[in-house]
């Protein structure tokens, strides 16, 4: 194997962006998941592939329910069970790391609907790594924000129609709302980026010729210098010491 084809290897990040959609907040008491939506993201870059499943809850939702995510017992009564579609599901998310926004439920119900299946399936945390988007935003905005806020605030809430909040709608949504919010790290990337003319990395780490002019070097004056001094006293008298000390 080639060096260029290692660098290749290493430099691939696949992500799946993940939402769900339940019967209710609490799998400890009863509800299940009923719809499955992911889609794949490989070096922060849409591929087109979207995992989705509709799932029979085994029990009849009440309408406050219907109304949030608009899937209908009578629509779900057909559909597979999760134990019909875990193993599809499992495989399609293995090795990736998880984007999902409010991941503490989304993971909370995946693992529930991984032990009632009682085939011995792995949890979540054992096949994937986990990044919450709720948690990022707290992060970046000081509190936590909805999806919905984040969408308005990166302005890709128009590129999805949100009628209702199916499950593959929101993860696709939410994936523009990750490239977005991830674009600054993007940027920061010194390994990554357009290339120069002369076929260089644009954004790479370049050395300074020996022969470049000198940097002037600006130097304290002793009133400067005298000031530096009475402040570190002070600090000291506090009880303090400059971190560099």
């Amino acid at each position: 194997m080639t060096s260029n084809t290692q660098n290749n290897q290493q430099q691939v990040e696949r992500l799946v962006v993940l939402d769900t959609e339940t019967t209710g907040i609490n799998p400890k008491e009863g509800h299940r998941i009923v719809e499955i939506g992911c889609v794949e993201l490989v070096n922060r870059q849409l591929t087109g592939r979207t995992y989705h499943a509709y799932i029979n809850p085994l029990f009849q939702m009440e309408q406050e329910v219907i109304d949030v995510h608009g899937l209908t017992n009578e629509f779900l009564a057909d559909k597979p069970l999760f134990g019909d579609v875990a193993n599809e599901f499992i495989e399609f998310i293995r090795g990736a790391e998880l984007v999902i926004h409010n991941a503490k439920f989304d993971v909370g119900f995946m693992d529930h609907e991984f032990q009632l299946a009682n085939r011995g399936l792995p949890n979540t945390g054992d096949i994937c790594t986990v990044t919450d988007t709720l948690k990022v935003s707290k992060d970046e905005f000081g509190s936590p924000k909805t999806l919905d806020y984040l969408a308005k605030h990166y302005r890709v809430d128009k590129l999805i129609d949100r009628t209702y909040h199916g499950a593959l709608i929101d993860a696709q949504l939410l994936a523009f709302v990750y490239i977005e919010m991830t674009r600054r790290q993007e940027a920061l990337n010194l390994s990554s980026g357009d290339q120069s003319g002369d076929g260089q990395d644009a954004n790479a780490i370049r050395r300074l010729t020996n022969d470049r002019p000198a940097l002037k070097v600006v130097r304290a004056s002793a009133d400067e210098e005298q000031a530096h001094q009475d402040r570190l006293a002070i600090i000291a008298d506090k009880g303090a010491t400059p971190i560099w000390q």
